[in-house]
């Protein structure tokens, strides 16, 4: 099914450096698949959108290329910029370069960005003739489950959930009738379905990705929300040894700007 992109929340998602790295860690670990599609070069110029604190941009930097880090998040930029990377503060929706890069790679940040047809199209201008974008990100059926139970545990307070979602996970289809319809030439898309074990519990994960649900209700209520969610969800995604795995669906891309 498709589905439309939603515009951002009213209560903006934070991005706390330290706890991303506690109880996120995983999402650079698992960028590995996505940097081989990239092959970055020595010498190339390189956009790295939605950087975070630049775990993969340091990889990127390390085969030699020149790479800029852009995210929305200036705490982000500012923990990338202590590794010594070029970063800036940037949202993807209003991306400011002019035929500047060889390649632009985004890893597991598309899908906060609720204009994507002003990501492509800034993407696509950021781009030299012949430049490629090159992508990972939530896709269709990427944490749907825990998706629902959200919405369902905000319903039963009078809430709408929906309103709170902040993601866009798309099928490939429908994004690559986006690129293809700014002039990209698809080279590869795919869904790829990476159910993705948590190195903690399912509300520590809530409290790093879900807390434009979470900011709904009153702070003395967040806890039993998550608790309402984890209960839920237990039989479905947490082992007998307490640990917990989650339905990740990935939509992974190569596309070429035409030289």
């Amino acid at each position: 099914m498709t589905q439309a992109p939603r515009p951002p929340s009213s209560a903006e998602q934070r991005w706390d450096p330290e706890r991303y790295r506690r109880n996120a860690g995983f999402v650079p670990a698992l960028g590995e698949p996505v940097l081989e599609l990239l092959a970055p070069q020595p010498g190339e110029r390189i956009l790295d959108l939605g950087c975070g604190e630049g775990a993969l941009t340091l990889r990127i930097a390390a085969a030699g290329a020149d790479v800029l880090g852009v995210d929305k998040s200036a705490e982000q930029v500012t923990a990338a910029r202590a590794r010594g990377l070029a970063a800036e503060a940037m949202d993807g929706a209003r991306l400011s370069f002019a035929s500047e890069f060889d390649a632009v790679f985004s890893n597991a940040a598309l899908h906060w960005m609720g204009a994507p047809d002003a990501v492509i199209d800034g993407v696509w201008r950021a781009l030299k003739p012949g430049g490629r974008f090159v992508a990972e990100c939530g896709g269709a059926g990427n944490v749907e489950t825990v998706r629902k139970s959200l919405i369902a545990a905000l319903a039963r307070r009078g809430i709408d959930g929906r309103a709170a979602d902040p993601w866009y996970f798309p099928p490939p289809e429908e994004y690559r009738a986006k690129l293809e319809g700014r002039g990209f030439a698809v080279r590869s898309i795919a869904l790829i379905p990476r159910p993705t074990r948590l190195p903690g519990r399912l509300g520590d994960w809530l409290d790093t990705f879900a807390e434009s649900f979470l900011a709904r209700v009153p702070a003395d209520d967040v806890q039993a929300l998550k608790n309402e969610v984890e209960k839920e969800l237990e039989s479905l995604f947490c082992d007998i040894g307490g640990s917990w795995t989650v339905d990740y669906v990935r939509l992974r891309f190569a596309a070429q700007k035409p030289a």
